[in-house]
């Protein structure tokens, strides 16, 4: 009986340490709380450093693997070659539901392509997984713009820069879209 119970501790044990080395370590959220905080009151020079950082800490996947299926997807992106992306990311997404990028790296494939349903779906599991991303809710906002929706767009734009009060364009974005909402033309 010693032996079995021996046996069933080792192959728990392997379980735990192969979930614990398998599963990815997402980012930092003291990390992104501290950043976002330094951004709401951050100069433009500064929160273009501050968001600079809060990119890199949501490219973290924390595997490998993960992270070869989201640089290959970028590259392709790059490339213009936004199928490709697609496919790289879905397989990111299928294998890591979790990494916000992922998903919303293939909302703006899906977004370039025009296709603003696909687009939108993957906006709204960012912002399920993480409401503060300000660059989906930019996308979105973009999204409401070329949908003809300008008063959506302009509460969107608003919702991103209540996060991040200098992310560049969304404040031209929305006094364009105010004035434009007036008749008025700048």
């Amino acid at each position: 009986m010693k032996a079995c119970v021996s046996f069933y501790n080792h192959i728990a044990a392997a379980f735990v340490a192969l979930f614990l080395w398998s599963a990815p370590v997402f980012e930092d959220e003291a990390v992104l709380d501290k950043l976002f905080d330094e951004l709401k009151s951050a100069d433009a020079q500064a929160s273009r450093e501050i968001e600079q950082e809060i990119w890199n800490e949501w490219s973290k996947s924390g595997s490998p693997a993960m992270d070869l299926l989201l640089e290959r997807g970028r590259k392709a992106m790059a490339e213009g070659d936004f199928p490709v992306a697609i496919e790289h990311l879905t397989a990111l997404i299928d294998h890591a539901p979790g990494f916000v990028e992922g998903w919303n790296l293939r909302a703006t494939c899906y977004h370039q392509m025009g296709e603003l349903g696909p687009a939108v779906q993957d906006i709204a599991h960012v912002l399920t997984l993480n409401p503060r991303h300000f660059g989906a809710l930019s996308r979105l906002a973009m999204i409401f713009e070329e949908m003809g929706q300008p008063k959506k767009a302009i509460e969107v734009y608003k919702s991103a820069l209540a996060i991040h009060p200098n992310m560049a364009g969304v404040l031209d974005s929305v006094e364009r879209l105010t004035a434009e909402a007036s008749g008025q033309d700048l």
